[in-house]
């Protein structure tokens, strides 16, 4: 087939990759067209409403309340027994144990 006095040939690599870019180029093109357009509905600029809690959205804004102000305190506790548990481990002198065995104590006298 000629045209504009060249001679196209339709296995030639020229034309393949032509036709497989307009393949691709179709199907990516398809997937991203939306299928129905999708208006958004704006609010009007001078009626501006306020949100009014019912009793029911207060109860559950303070029943979330309640379970974040109890796993805060559990968590305060936590903490303070892990402190707690690292003071009697670790010694200023670099010893630790979790009873401090002082030779002469009470501990040590009851042994003999």
């Amino acid at each position: 087939m000629k045209v504009w006095n060249e001679c196209i040939c339709i296995t030639s690599r020229k034309t393949l990759m032509i036709l497989a870019t307009l393949l691709i180029s179709t199907l990516v093109l398809a997937s991203v067209w939306p299928n129905e357009i999708v208006k958004v509905l704006e609010m009007p600029k001078d009626k501006k409403e306020m949100w009014i809690p019912t009793k029911e959205d207060i109860a559950y804004q303070d029943s979330m309340y309640t379970i974040i102000k109890s796993t805060q305190n559990d968590v305060t506790d936590i903490k303070e027994d892990i402190v707690h548990i690292l003071e009697r481990l670790d010694y200023a002198d670099g010893s630790w144990d979790s009873i401090r065995y002082v030779k002469g104590s009470a501990v040590d006298k009851r042994r003999n």
